[in-house]
């Protein structure tokens, strides 16, 4: 299927099936997913485009409260927010605690030396800043990961190859002993990206086997150090990209399995996509074999179009790119003919919309085709786009609508170029 995807990446007939990977306007790596208030918000990587190494100097948030439809955050930490790194923003993990979001990052030191800082924010979505002025640990191991056990105690693992904890104190910002080296089991594999949590009074650590190309395997014990006994392999090697990196997470009632591949159009080992699938654990605790899709998870719940919603709130896209926006947030950029937005399950009710008013900026010209299904599908208005005088000068325009009754995936395509798209809704009909 994978393979399918990239032979027929020009044709957005193809790519408008896909939900995953879940973020198209950028390559992101190494999901991170945080439940919060409410939503999940995935904390990634994010390789630079066109890139043959791996050169990332920042992080990226995305949010959901369905599953499907992500809203992009922007950036809220970057390297050059630690005036001690010099390279690499690799794989983070956030966690709350004493009010406060704890964003833990493996970078290259100045020095040369791998090492892991820790930045804080009181807003999950930042801006965070370093909390130390200097590394937390340097030890020439990477991918951070934490966790709070029931009593209460944090502990702060990293590896690659071999697996390290600390017991992170009150303050998420210091250590009382370790670090510690971690016995791993006959047949483990262990290479890096450990994910460790704990359910049902089983703590699972969750990582990947050795490279390359990697596969994602899982080991579980009694106590949040072990000892462990390896479980065997969750997800099998697969995807255009020698390296995986996983992250578990239960939502809603639902458990999801977040990982990387190489599925967008020119994606390959440095310039990855974060995805994500659905599973059950099987009733004795253990995970069951999970194979990467371009189906994505199902919806939970709708999406209300009467209420504000931002153009960045995507399920998929092609032929678009995000951008910060002066007034606030972010905006959808770089649109072309052809370029389009996809939003899935847009609940408009029994009694329909009467118009749509979208929030535009631009010296181009256009028009915004709204669609129910497909690209292609039932059109139900369109609103046109002038300029408006300048890249940032926001305006309101107002359209008719149609025909939009019912639940419905919904398609914004995009005629003209020149213009940036904020966002939208819909006024209902009496």
């Amino acid at each position: 299927m994978l393979t399918s995807i990239l032979a027929l990446a020009a044709s957005f007939g193809v790519l408008a099936q896909a939900d995953n990977p879940f973020v198209q306007t950028l390559f992101t790596a190494d999901p991170a997913p945080l439940v919060y208030n409410g939503r999940v918000y995935a904390f990634v990587d994010h390789d630079n485009t066109g890139a043959t190494y791996y050169d990332m100097t920042d992080w990226r948030l995305f949010s959901t409260a369905d599953m499907v439809n992500w809203q992009d955050h922007g950036s809220p930490l970057s390297l050059k927010d630690f005036s001690w790194a010099k390279a690499n923003a690799w794989a983070p993990q956030i966690i709350p605690r004493n009010g406060q979001f704890y964003f833990y990052v493996p970078v290259t030191n100045k020095d040369g030396s791998d090492s892991i800082g820790v930045a804080t924010s009181t807003n999950i979505t930042g801006p965070y800043k370093d909390a130390l002025g200097k590394p937390l640990i340097t030890h020439s191991e990477i991918d951070p990961t934490v966790m709070i056990d029931p009593s209460g105690q944090a502990y702060l693992y990293y590896a690659n190859p071999d697996l390290y904890y600390v017991k992170l104190n009150q303050d998420m910002v210091s250590y009382s002993s370790g670090p510690t080296k971690i016995t791993l089991p006959s047949g483990a594999g262990f290479q890096e990206a450990p994910w460790v949590y704990e359910r049902n009074s089983i703590y699972y650590v969750a990582y990947a086997g050795t490279c390359c190309s990697e596969n994602i395997r899982y080991m579980t014990g009694s106590s949040p150090t072990g000892p462990f006994t390896y479980k065997g392999v969750i997800m099998p090697t697969q995807g255009k990209s020698f390296t995986n990196h996983e992250a578990i997470i239960d939502f809603r009632g639902h458990s999801y399995f977040f990982y990387h591949n190489g599925a967008l159009p020119g994606g390959n080992g440095y310039q990855r996509s974060a995805c994500v699938e659905e599973f059950k654990y099987n009733s004795d605790g253990t995970i069951p074999t999970i194979q990467m899709t371009t189906a994505g998870v199902s919806q939970i719940g709708t999406l209300i179009p009467y209420t504000r919603q931002e153009a960045e709130t995507i399920a998929f896209s092609a032929n678009v790119k995000t951008e910060v926006c002066s007034e606030g947030g972010i905006d959808v950029t770089g649109i072309q003919s052809g370029s389009y937005i996809k939003v899935k399950g847009v609940a408009f009710g029994m009694a329909g919309a009467s118009s749509l008013a979208v929030r535009v900026a631009g010296t181009g010209s256009g028009s915004i085709a709204i669609h129910l299904g497909s690209q292609t599908g039932t059109h139900i208005g369109t609103c046109s786009v002038t300029s408006t005088g300048g890249s940032q000068s926001w305006k309101t325009v107002t359209c008719a609508i149609s025909g939009a009754t019912g639940t419905n995936d919904m398609y914004f395509v995009f005629g003209g170029s020149g213009y940036s798209f904020d966002y939208w809704q819909f006024t209902q009909k009496s």
